[in-house]
């Protein structure tokens, strides 16, 4: 009997470490899905990541060209407006000059014409509106022909109708001119 209780003990003991082997091996095992699991998950992870940083990437870049593409249409919108806006100051300026034309020079009231176009004049340039060159003879890109002058030299411009500007060296409004044959 007490053979048969040791045996019994012993089997007991060896199924007890068969068992525990058993479950340091599922462990084992389990650990290893576990690494891979996580290996893969961290992959995945990493993908996840390279796209969420390409697309952040775009995201900045359009973000970017959307700001210059306000400003580039911000600029030429201002630009538009100060074109109209000096070309309708013109006309104010054209008036000054034919009323100091046509005035009396003893006259005071002259003189006061006389400084309001003198002050409207430098108003213009601050804002990069200056009259056209019609000294250095006639060109087609600034001045405009109306006429031909017939005591003028060839391609020289006679007669100035009508004084030519430039906004910022682009034509605001060409020179009417009578030129030489």
């Amino acid at each position: 009997m007490a053979n048969e209780q040791n045996e019994q003990a012993q089997d007991i003991q060896q199924e007890q470490a068969e068992q525990q082997q058993e479950q340091t091996q599922a462990e084992t095992e389990q650990a290893d899905v576990s690494v891979e699991d996580l290996q893969a998950q961290i992959q995945k992870l990493q993908e996840s990541l390279k796209l969420e940083k390409a697309r952040t990437a775009n995201a900045v870049y359009e973000a970017q060209k959307s700001v210059e593409r306000i400003q580039r249409e911000s600029e030429k919108h201002k630009e538009t407006v100060i074109e109209k806006f000096a070309k309708e100051l013109l006309d104010s300026v054209d008036n000054l000059e034919r009323a100091l034309q046509a005035a009396d020079e003893d006259n005071a009231m002259v003189e006061g014409v006389k400084l309001t176009l003198k002050s409207l004049l430098s108003t213009l340039e601050k804002f990069g509106v200056v009259e056209a060159d019609t000294t250095n003879g006639f060109n087609a890109d600034l001045h405009q022909a109306v006429g031909i002058d017939p005591t003028a030299p060839a391609n020289q411009i006679g007669t100035v109708l009508q004084k030519g500007y430039t906004l910022n060296n682009r034509l605001l409004r060409p020179a009417m001119v009578m030129v030489g044959q």
